[in-house]
């Protein structure tokens, strides 16, 4: 789901896309990071992110840029909703970013509505860690 659902995807829907579109991939800073039981979750995300820069170099020709996103801890229905029963988890979390919180969803949507814009039409193949510093 995490590697072959967001590839099969693409790979059906590119056929209906625009030239000169824009592809914006959610990848996850646990791609860099070993923490335990994460194993297989960070290789696929790492695969994916992979996968990014391979797909923006094959759809170049038609000018849509791909580009991923990695968000750090980010306060969303991630792991069933995890933060909201568990929130005893953010304050630790929290206190690894520069920034003393965790992400919010709409930290992540500014990024990736620009990354979409063509303001951002020069970048590609690229991705981007948003995750406030975590673990800097």
């Amino acid at each position: 789901m995490n590697f072959k659902g967001p590839v099969f995807l693409t790979q059906h829907l590119v056929r209906f896309m625009d030239d000169a579109g824009a592809i914006v991939n959610t990848t996850s800073t646990s791609k860099n990071q070993s923490f335990p039981g994460y194993s297989t979750y960070g290789s696929l995300k790492a695969a994916f992110s992979s996968w990014t820069r391979y797909i923006a170099k094959e759809l170049a020709p038609r000018k849509i840029r791909v580009n991923a996103v990695s968000p750090g801890p980010t306060h969303s229905n991630f792991g069933d909703g995890a933060f909201d029963k568990h929130p005893e988890f953010i304050k630790p979390l929290a206190e690894q970013s520069v920034f003393g919180r965790i992400g919010q969803p709409e930290d992540l949507a500014k990024v990736i509505v620009n990354l979409l814009s063509n303001d951002f039409g020069w970048v590609t193949a690229q991705d981007i860690e948003v995750s406030g510093g975590h673990l800097l």
